[in-house]
């Protein structure tokens, strides 16, 4: 499991950051983005997915979670 810092471009879109690889990538899909929680699957643009514990309740961006390469 690695720290990844998940936070809030610009334009609003969520962007994911893997400081050991260098990678920065945007979030194309989270499995849990409301009011209930955040967190699970997330799928990168790149195509890599990611999971990250759920979180409730939803947190303030941006934020450092641990997440693990599926």
């Amino acid at each position: 499991m690695a720290n990844v810092m998940i936070r809030k471009d610009p334009n609003g879109k969520l962007v994911f950051y893997l400081a050991k690889k260098d990678l920065e990538a945007h979030i194309l899909a989270i499995e849990h983005d409301d009011a209930e929680g955040f967190g699970g699957e997330l799928t990168l643009d790149d195509g890599s997915r990611y999971y990250v514990d759920p979180l409730t309740p939803p947190p303030k961006l941006p934020i450092t979670v641990r997440a693990r390469r599926l």
